[in-house]
C-alpha cells in the first residue's frame, strides 16, 4: 500500500469521525476488513492494545496500521491523514471565534467562565491538598497531629512550589525530583 492511499484512506477516517477515538472503530473496521490488512481477530486485538496504550485510541491504531503497511512512512501518513481534517476543522472555527470573540454576549459567556474555571481548579487543589499533602481523613480519624503534618511531605510540597515558581521549569524535572526524593525518603 503506498502512502498517499494510507494518508487519503485515514483522512476521511477523520473527516467523518464524530465523537472521538471510539467512534473511528467502524470506518476502521470496515476498511481493515475491506483492504485484509487483518482478520477480525487481530482487529479487537489492535483495539485492545490502543486501548491500553497512552494517547487517543484513534492515533494509535492509525499509527499501528501505518507502521504494519508501510513502515514508518506509513506510520506518519496515517496518523497525519487522521488528525488533518481536526486541524482544519480547528483553524476554521479559530478563525472566526477572533471574529465573534468581541461580541458583547460572547465576552459576557467568557466573564462567567472564568471564575468558575478557577473555582473548579482551587476546588481539585484543594483535594489534591487535603489528600497529599495535609490528609485531614487521617488526622480526622486518629486525632494526632503527626498524621496531618508530615515535614517531609510539607518540605517536598513547598520546595516545588516555591521552585516552581522562581524558575517555571518544564513539569518533568518536578515530578522527576519528587519520585527520586520519595524513593530515598520514603
Amino acid at each position: 500500500m503506498n502512502i498517499l492511499s494510507l494518508y487519503l484512506i485515514f483522512f476521511k477516517i477523520g473527516l467523518f469521525t464524530i465523537g472521538g477515538g471510539l467512534a473511528a472503530l467502524p470506518l476502521l473496521q470496515n476498511e481493515a476488513l475491506r483492504r485484509n490488512w487483518f482478520s477480525q481477530a487481530e482487529f479487537f486485538h489492535m483495539v485492545a492494545v490502543s486501548e491500553s496504550t497512552p494517547g487517543p485510541i484513534g492515533v494509535n491504531m492509525a499509527t499501528y496500521v501505518g507502521w504494519e503497511n508501510a513502515g514508518l512512512l506509513g506510520s506518519l501518513a496515517a496518523t497525519f491523514g487522521l488528525v488533518t481534517p481536526s486541524v482544519i476543522i480547528i483553524v476554521i472555527v479559530a478563525r472566526y471565534f477572533f471574529h465573534i470573540n468581541e461580541k458583547p454576549l460572547v465576552q459576557s459567556a467568557l466573564s462567567g467562565l472564568r471564575p468558575a474555571v478557577t473555582g473548579l481548579i482551587a476546588t481539585a487543589a484543594y483535594n489534591v491538598l487535603t489528600v497529599a499533602v495535609f490528609p485531614l481523613q487521617n488526622f480526622l480519624e486518629s486525632g494526632l497531629w503527626g498524621d496531618l503534618f508530615d515535614p517531609v511531605t510539607i518540605l517536598l510540597f513547598v520546595t516545588i512550589a516555591v521552585t516552581y515558581a522562581k524558575w517555571k521549569a518544564h513539569p518533568i524535572f518536578y515530578i522527576a525530583g519528587a519520585a527520586l526524593a520519595g524513593m530515598i525518603l520514603f
